[in-house]
């Protein structure tokens, strides 16, 4: 997997989401395949995306990824 030399300024979440994801030791593919089966519509370029803050994130991929990682989406948006 690519280093990430900088983060874009798409979205507030994407790193907090990169670093609970890997806290908790689930690799991009498994967590989404997890979102998919969630009912979020998502492919592994968008997902990358959204981790390097380069996309918006939608409220339904906020919520299920919160939903996944068992956090509140409050916990998303702290620094």
């Amino acid at each position: 997997m690519k280093t990430r030399k900088s983060l874009g300024t798409a979205n507030l979440v994407g790193a907090k989401i990169a670093k609970l994801r890997t806290a908790v030791s689930i690799s991009q593919k498994d967590f989404i395949a997890k979102i998919q089966v969630a009912g979020v519509d998502i492919n592994p370029t968008s997902y990358s995306k959204l981790e390097g803050q380069t996309r918006i994130a939608t409220d339904k991929e906020i919520y299920a990824i919160a939903k996944i990682l068992g956090v509140s989406v409050d916990k998303l948006f702290e620094k």
